[in-house]
């Protein structure tokens, strides 16, 4: 059974279970009611008819009396203590009442009984005889209006419940249509892109933010990741093809020369050895870089916490003058200054903006600390040979280099400041480059402190 069939079904049985149950109460309700206000009127009359009776037995004669005292729709009679009818008179329409066998009753006594299928009011109240017995003055009357009234209006009920069903049916179509539809919209989206192979997203509409505009939000954002990293792999399918061809190219040239000349030239065997190792270890790195990238921003697993941008910045510089050999002059207030960041992604960073700087420039490479407004900022600079005005803009591009030849040369991919671009996105980090041909060229980190 379909999702919008259940819908219908269900909402159409428990919206006809709860009318039942009311409509129920309302007929037990105002069934008691209605055959208590009879019974009550019933033994009203009983004791004004008892007490009139009583008064007139002796004066005027017992058949004649009763016949004065008759209900409309009933039967008024005398019983004796052995349970005899002393004297009974019926209504027209009540003769068989007569036939019913008297009983007689201690007490006063009001209920409702039952007689070939119908339903009466029973009155019995003791009354003394002119000649000093006891004996009862008993009236019945039928119920048959009560019944009547009460059965028009289960009829009443009945009818008003099927009426009602009618709208809650439509209503529950509607509610199934509005329910089902995002879920529709998306099976059919989830089709298309099957069958086409292209990603696709659900139209939203409507203002209200309920659960079902949240699951097409949900679902259209899965879309969108879904298509981010679907690219993301084609670009890192294509890149990587790109870039590994030219050092596996190499590998294969020299490795060939190696079989076929290389055992009996030195010379030859040490220039191929260290060009195998060297593209290996551009292959190794271009990898790993690679393989970052092809990371979403959600993948990095950042652990943001308070950092001292002047100990961690004092502690990564140490670090790179051992590795490379270079010199760094560090500028800073000498006070604290914190940033919520991640402190080893903030590492790296500034490691390959050290790296590409000295790759770039041999004088000393510069890295100010300070604040600016309300913003910490991190400013390497360097005195290199600077960025045409109409390149910054690419730098950031994935494998585009400014001088492609010394960028070979020194072993560089084009990845690096894409990756460093990456990572500051990751970390909420705005960048600011400035460069001059010739002058140099300084990146700014901007921290929101």
């Amino acid at each position: 059974m379909k999702l919008r069939s259940k819908i219908n079904l269900y909402t159409t049985a428990l919206f006809a279970l709860v009318l039942i149950i009311v409509n129920g109460f309302i007929y037990i309700t105002f069934s008691k009611l209605t055959y208590g206000s009879h019974m009550e009127t019933a033994e009203a009359e009983m004791k004004k008819v008892s007490a009139v009776v009583a008064q007139s037995l002796g004066n005027i004669p017992e058949a004649v009396l009763l016949r004065a005292y008759v209900p409309v729709n009933g039967m008024i009679q005398l019983v004796s203590t052995e349970g005899k009818g002393l004297a009974t008179t019926t209504s027209q329409s009540e003769k068989k009442l007569a036939e019913r066998t008297p009983h007689y009753f201690a007490g006063e006594t009001s209920k409702r009984i039952e007689y070939l299928g119908r339903d009466y009011s029973f009155q019995s109240m003791p009354i003394i005889l002119p000649s000093g017995n006891v004996a009862n003055l008993q009236i019945t009357t039928t119920l048959e209006p009560a019944a009547k009234i009460v059965q028009t209006l289960g009829v009443v009920l009945l009818f008003a419940t099927l009426a009602a069903l009618i709208p809650v049916l439509a209503s529950s179509a509607l509610l199934g249509k509005i329910i089902i539809g995002p879920v529709t919209s998306m099976i059919t989206t989830m089709s298309d892109i099957r069958r086409s192979g292209q990603f696709k997203q659900i139209a939203l509409e409507g203002k209200s933010k309920d659960e079902l505009y949240q699951m097409g939000e949900t679902f259209n954002h899965m879309i969108e990741l879904l298509e981010s990293n679907f690219d993301k792999q084609k670009q890192f399918i294509s890149n990587a093809s790109h870039e590994l061809k030219t050092p596996i190219t190499i590998i294969d040239s020299y490795s060939s020369l190696l079989k076929r000349r290389g055992m009996q030239n030195p010379k030859i065997f040490e220039e191929s050895v260290e060009a195998i190792h060297s593209e290996a270890i551009r292959m190794k790195e271009l990898t790993e870089q690679l393989l970052l990238l092809a990371k979403h921003n959600e993948q990095w697993n950042l652990r943001i916490e308070p950092v001292n941008l002047i100990s961690l910045v004092i502690s990564s510089t140490k670090a790179f003058e051992n590795a490379f050999n270079s010199e760094v002059i560090l500028e800073h207030s000498g006070e604290p200054l914190i940033a919520k960041t991640d402190e080893l992604k903030l590492k790296q960073l500034l490691f390959i903006f050290l790296d590409n700087a000295r790759k770039y420039s041999d004088a000393p490479i510069t890295i100010t600390v300070g604040n600016d407004g309300r913003e910490a900022v991190i400013t390497i600079a360097d005195k290199g040979i600077g960025i045409d005005e109409d390149e910054l803009p690419k730098v950031f591009d994935r494998f585009y280099r400014v001088d492609k030849a010394r960028s070979r040369k020194n072993g560089g991919s084009g990845l690096g400041l894409s990756l460093a671009k990456e990572i500051a996105d990751a970390l909420g980090i705005r960048l600011r480059l400035e460069s001059k041909v010739g002058s140099g060229t300084s990146v700014s980190l901007y921290f929101k402190k």
